[in-house]
């Protein structure tokens, strides 16, 4: 097995956000802000090499929004979805599965594209079945008003009408990829997956939205997007204590600075420990 990094570019979003009640006389100390209150955050994907299955983890925010939607979040940066595939030495039509942590635009909107000008959509990954889980699906096809603007159906529904959905069961004897095991948090949007990949004698968890970045460690550090930050914080506190103990490999999807981590015990809780790329793996 290969684990490749994929960038997909960078965007800002509000720090008051991104860090809930936290203030910014703290959270500033390590994501600081621009003059108009906004950090920058990455948008890092991840590619699994195994066999005849190339598996991609979340694929970014497209270009299929318009203007005044993309006027809101700063896209920036050289690299992209297409290019980072070329660099790893993939097309989009090799790929065979593109496993969505969860359905929010920054997450999912590189997967769905335009056809041509008259609004007809198309699947990114013409051979790829696109995963997620059927709760979550429940929960973003008839979102509730906190998260309506971040379901788009444009990035979704194509997934379902091409016929290339599917969907992993929690309860199921058997996970369809024997890649990694999957832990499910309902703290930031609801059957969240988070997957765990034994890599290199190691085990590597992709973070997605569970944690952002190492400046969200720190227990009370929750974004203020969690529909529920009171779950989050425990779902938080028992996965860092399980990185800590079993040393984890974390590997950030948006931290614009640090690809992975480790983190240890220490007297006031969980902390960081090491900072570094995947490839020192």
């Amino acid at each position: 097995m290969k684990l490749h990094v994929i960038d997909t570019g960078f965007f800002k979003l509000d720090g008051g956000a991104m860090f809930g009640v936290v203030p910014k006389t703290l959270w500033q100390r390590t994501n600081p802000a621009d003059e108009n209150n906004l950090c920058t955050w990455a948008m890092r994907c991840l590619l699994i090499e195994d066999g005849n299955r190339l598996i991609l983890i979340d694929n970014g925010i497209g270009d299929k929004q318009d203007a005044k939607f993309f006027s809101h979040y700063y896209l920036h940066g050289d690299a992209n979805l297409t290019s980072s595939l070329h660099k790893a030495g993939f097309s989009h039509e090799d790929v065979t599965d593109v496993f969505l942590t969860h359905l929010h635009f920054d997450h999912c909107g590189g997967g769905v594209k335009y056809k041509n000008t008259d609004g007809a959509l198309e699947l990114v990954f013409p051979k790829a079945t696109y995963w997620s889980n059927a709760d979550h699906w429940e929960w973003a096809t008839k979102p509730n008003p906190r998260e309506k603007a971040s379901f788009l159906k444009e990035n979704i529904l194509p997934m379902q009408e091409s016929g290339h959905l599917k969907f992993v069961d929690p309860n199921a004897a058997e996970n369809p990829f024997t890649q990694f095991d999957i832990f499910y948090a309902d703290g930031h949007t609801d059957k969240m997956m988070v997957p765990i990949i034994a890599y290199k004698g190691r085990k590597v968890a992709f973070m997605a939205d569970l944690l952002p970045s190492t400046g969200h460690i720190p227990l009370p550090y929750v974004m203020g997007y969690d529909t529920r930050p009171l779950l989050t914080m425990e779902e938080k506190a028992a996965f860092l204590n399980m990185a800590a103990d079993q040393d984890l490999v974390l590997f950030f999807e948006h931290d614009s600075v640090n690809q992975c981590c480790t983190v240890q015990h220490t007297d006031k809780g969980v902390r960081l420990k090491d900072t570094f790329s995947l490839s020192e793996l």
